[in-house]
């Protein structure tokens, strides 16, 4: 078995489209081993992925690759017309061993026929709980979860040395979830893998920080990565500060030292003007001043030289990063006041309903988390609870402000701005009070300004968060169909101690058990499949 890195990266930079510098500089190895890639939204993890296929070339600095790899995508879209097969990447394959069986292929199809590709793919499907399906059959009759484990039998049947997922859980509900977190637990080759999944990241062999200084590996899993990185990030912090403190007291006697200076000058000057002392001593006073003086000064500007690079020393290991942060206002939310009353709802899109005959009530400040595989109807229960969608039978009863964000953030244009958005969707606030409102959420000066169009995943969900988390009145209840989908940690971390504070009703539909826990739910609704 060989011992060589999948992939070395040597002082590799990478940049934007418009030029703007991701990463530089940075060097790594990632060989046999589960490696978790972290980082903030537009690190440029998804960049580094590329980097390691050959998609984008650095932009400066080499990758080496040894061994094949494969890809999980971030989105599994079928095209129209796609079966199992195409996804499996073995249709041209079946093609030659289908005319050759029919005594229509030529020399070119017996070269390069693979006759033990039929026994590869039935294993393969059958590791990912797939035994029996056919290569024939369309893929957009799939769900998302078996979409999932097709592309991972592809993998399988592929066999790569190394595997590259890119947010491999995002839309995926617990049962997929837990699936894929135990595929790799026995893959036995290596896997790097962008996430912000705590539960899949705990099964990681190492963690891989990706920020604006560079990547910085630990051994072990997130839970352990977290306790360092938080440690490593108090020290940094503190040197930091102590930094500071010593510039400043560099500085001082700095400014004491030419206040005496000029006392003694001073000095010197009114005794000379007295006219009582010989031009002589005058002369070579005057020069001790003068040397003296240009001591101090340079002895002076070498400290304040230290001084500076010690703080730029602590300033560089303290990434300056700025960071969501956000508080909600009250929402005045009586402990008894009925919220939300939902008695026999039945509603389907066609003949077959997707939920029938539900009943929930949410009372005061309650914390309600729906969960259940996908498909059983949470999203669609999420718009009858919010008055977007209207029941065939049953009754919905909204009895408090309700505002609702769903997981494509629906409620914005993308040929509008971000801060035009804000004023449409809050339309009391003043431009003041909507920059105040968006710069919580990162959006400051010219940021607001750009086009929704343009933002990225994670910033779109924090745009929308911003409208519709600052609106006026507080909203009593929020609505939230998977809000974390596109965030990173840290602002993950930041939702969550904004909606742990939050003091109104909370209804939720997350996969994501970290969240749930961590925003207080008191009570879970489960839905199941019909039949």
């Amino acid at each position: 078995m060989s011992t060589l890195p999948y992939f070395t990266l040597d002082a590799v930079s990478a940049t934007t489209p418009d030029g703007r510098v991701l990463f530089d500089n940075l060097t790594l190895a990632i060989g046999r081993e589960r490696t978790g890639l972290v980082g903030r939204n537009g690190v440029g993890k998804s960049t580094l992925l590329r980097l390691l296929t050959g998609e984008q070339a650095p932009a400066s600095g080499t990758v080496t690759r040894s061994g094949r790899v494969g890809v999980l995508r971030q989105t599994l879209q079928p095209p129209r017309g796609a079966t199992v097969a195409d996804l499996l990447e073995i249709a041209d394959a079946l093609s030659v061993l289908a005319r050759i069986e029919a005594g229509e292929g030529g020399e070119a199809d017996l070269d390069v026929a693979d006759w033990t590709l039929p026994v590869r793919i039935d294993a393969a499907l059958a590791e990912v709980g797939l035994g029996g399906l056919a290569p024939d059959r369309p893929a957009d009759s799939l769900s998302g979860g078996q979409l999932t484990r097709v592309a991972l039998a592809s993998l399988l049947i592929a066999q790569p040395d190394v595997i590259l997922l890119d947010e491999p859980t995002n839309n995926l509900d617990v049962e997929a979830r837990a699936f894929l977190a135990a595929f790799l637990e026995r893959w036995r080759g290596g896997a790097v893998v962008v996430s912000h999944d705590r539960a899949l990241l705990r099964r990681m062999d190492r963690i891989v920080e990706l920020s604006g200084l560079g990547a910085r590996a630990y051994g072990g899993n997130f839970d352990l990565y977290a306790e360092r990185q938080a440690a490593e990030r108090a020290a940094a912090e503190r040197a930091l500060g102590d930094a500071e403190r010593e510039r400043g007291r560099m500085e001082r006697d700095a400014q004491q030292a030419r206040e005496r200076k000029d006392r003694r000058d001073s000095a010197g000057r009114r005794y000379a003007a007295s006219g009582s002392a010989p031009k002589i001593l005058l002369g070579a006073m005057a020069e001790r001043a003068e040397q003296s003086g240009g001591r101090g000064e340079r002895l002076a500007e070498r400290q304040r030289e230290a001084a500076a690079e010690a703080l730029e020393t602590a300033r560089a290991r303290v990434e300056q990063v700025r960071t969501l942060a956000f508080g909600l206002p009250s929402s005045g939310l009586a402990a008894g006041k009925t919220v939300l009353a939902l008695d026999g709802v039945t509603f389907g899109y066609g003949p077959a309903p997707v939920i029938e005959g539900l009943s929930l009530r949410i009372t005061g400040p309650e914390r309600v988390a729906l969960t259940g595989p996908n498909g059983t109807g949470k999203t669609t229960l999420l718009r009858l609870a919010a008055g977007e969608l209207q029941p065939t039978a049953g009754t919905v009863m909204l009895g408090a402000r309700a505002v609702l964000l769903d997981q494509k953030t629906a409620i914005l244009r993308d040929d509008e701005t971000v801060l035009d958005a804000f004023r449409r969707l809050n339309p009391g606030a003043t431009v003041n009070d909507a920059q105040a409102a968006l710069a919580r959420f990162l959006f400051r000066n010219t940021a607001a300004r750009q086009t929704v169009g343009a933002l990225s995943g994670g910033e779109r969900l924090r745009a929308a968060l911003a409208c519709v988390l600052s609106s006026a009145p507080t909203p009593q209840l929020l609505i939230l169909d998977e809000p974390t989908n596109h965030l990173d940690l840290a602002s993950i971390e930041a939702v969550e101690a904004a909606l742990s504070a939050y003091d109104g009703a909370l209804l939720v539909v997350s996969h994501d058990p970290d969240f749930l826990q961590a925003i207080g739910v008191t009570r879970e609704v489960v839905l199941s499949a019909g039949p």
